[in-house]
């Protein structure tokens, strides 16, 4: 699949042309020099071909941590087939802009010069000044105001394999980057009545597993990214908040396609700034449509409230979780104090996410690492797991039978039957004849039931009492 990466230095809207491609803001956007530190992609159609788009961190020297990322986008170019060159149209060539460029010529790629933000005349008049990096494709463009694409795509399509191109009527790309229309990936609505029926289930792609890794900033979560993927797909630094975009990359492991997602650090709300804010929100995006989220915790320190704040986040969204301890190798912790650990954390601090299963390992030397991909696997086969409705009513019956439901005010309880009514997570609805009066304790009791009987290890786990026809829900994760 042709590869097609943006580069360039900071905020010359590397980003912003990238988002126009995807039709939707993936990559954050600002002011700010440096905002984007990782790359980025996404998969476009042009022509009826599928192509990769990749937006990369700036080409800058300033600090170890821009050495870093200058680094990092030049060894990804070097698997690209086609650089695109972004300079500020509103700035006259600087020397600097001119090395980086010839820096990047060296790699031997399909390259062309995109000198952005062109917005009027006078930007025009100075763009031209760009000719003299001598370069044979040069386009003026304006990501944000979306004028000057239509060359620029032209350009692509010259470049992409002869044999793959079709002749039918495909929409160009130019029409694709100017239909308005939103793209949003949403969950599918559920119906307001429950349908005891698998074809009333989400339709998911079960070989296709969204992970999300969360955390306090520093806890190594790009460490433990590039560790599971066994590549440097994130900058690492000893900076605290280097991660701002979220990262994706994709793994082909057991027959599945696992996308990790590694995300910004969270501060303390009085500690966040600047852009970070812009990270804070793409992190609850990334929560919203992931499958399984792993909370990364710093064995090498306390955990504190912040910690409990960011597994709420993961419980909020009703996630498959997992408790990575990271930095393992530092404390020299044997497993009596790892049993000690994951009882406390269960008990006293994650009451809400006690049934996450709990890894301790170290990113920076991979150990155990890769025990990872089979607790992914565990969580998530019980993540979509369908219980047979016939098993399912006979441990509530014999459930009521070993504790009776209370009585309401004098009056008979009871549990008609049981059924599963969704998946990702499981949904259990009971059919009562007095839905309200079913107590949070009980609910309590006959989840515990549940998690004894059936593996929900990693999971939450919905309840619903409802009467006959009712159609809200008032649904308690367990």
């Amino acid at each position: 699949m042709i590869k097609i990466m943006l580069i360039g230095k900071p905020n010359v809207g590397k980003s912003s042309l990238f988002n126009r491609f995807a039709r939707r803001n993936i990559a954050i956007t600002s002011d700010v020099s440096g905002t984007t530190r990782d790359t980025n992609r996404i998969k476009i159609d042009i022509n009826g071909n599928e192509v990769i788009i990749v937006d990369s961190g700036g080409l800058d020297e300033d600090t170890e941590l821009f050495k870093n990322i200058k680094k990092r986008t030049l060894q990804e170019a070097k698997d690209a087939d086609i650089l695109l060159y972004l300079v500020d149209g509103k700035m006259y060539p600087s020397d600097d802009d001119r090395a980086f460029f010839y820096e990047v010529l060296k790699l031997g790629k399909t390259s062309a010069l995109v000198v952005n933000k062109v917005d009027n005349k006078k930007d025009l008049q100075r763009a031209y000044e760009f000719d003299s990096f001598g370069c044979k494709d040069v386009f003026f463009i304006s990501a944000t105001h979306n004028s000057g694409i239509d060359e620029l795509v032209d350009f692509i399509k010259e470049h992409l394999p002869k044999h793959e191109l079709k002749n039918d009527e495909s929409i160009s790309l130019e029409d694709f980057l100017d239909d308005d229309e939103e793209i949003v990936q949403e969950y599918e609505e559920e119906k307001d009545y429950i349908q005891y029926s698998e074809d009333a289930f989400k339709k998911i792609d079960e070989n296709h597993i969204r992970v999300g890794i969360v955390g306090r900033v520093n806890v190594g979560k790009s460490s433990l990214l590039n560790s599971l993927t066994k590549q440097n797909r994130s900058v690492v630094s000893d900076i605290a908040g280097t991660t701002i975009d979220p990262v994706n990359e994709s793994v082909e492991y057991g027959g599945k396609v696992i996308e990790f997602v590694d995300t910004a650090g969270i501060r303390r709300r009085g500690k966040i700034e600047g852009i970070e804010r812009y990270a804070l929100n793409r992190t609850e995006k990334m929560l919203e449509n992931a499958d399984i989220a792993l909370l990364v915790l710093d064995s090498s320190e306390d955990f504190n409230e912040l910690d409990e704040k960011i597994s709420g986040l993961i419980a909020k969204h009703c996630l498959g979780v997992i408790i990575v301890l990271n930095k393992w190798d530092l404390k020299q912790k044997d497993d009596k104090e790892f049993d000690k650990l994951c009882k406390t954390i269960r008990l006293d601090l994650f009451k809400h996410i006690a049934h996450a299963p709990i890894i301790s390992v170290s990113a920076l030397t991979h150990k155990r690492v890769d025990n990872i991909y089979k607790l992914i696997f565990e969580v998530y086969e019980n993540y979509i797991q369908k219980i047979p409705t016939s098993k399912l009513n006979a441990l509530i019956e014999e459930a009521t039978k070993a504790h009776p439901l209370p009585h309401d005010k004098g009056k008979l309880v009871k549990i008609y039957y049981a059924a599963q009514y969704d998946i990702a997570p499981p949904k259990i609805a009971l059919v009562m004849n007095r839905p309200k009066a079913l107590h949070f304790s009980y609910k309590r009791y006959l989840a515990n039931k549940l998690r004894s009987e059936f593996s929900f290890s990693g999971v939450p786990l919905l309840i619903n009492s409802r009467a006959k026809n009712q159609k809200e829900k008032q649904e308690e994760k367990f």
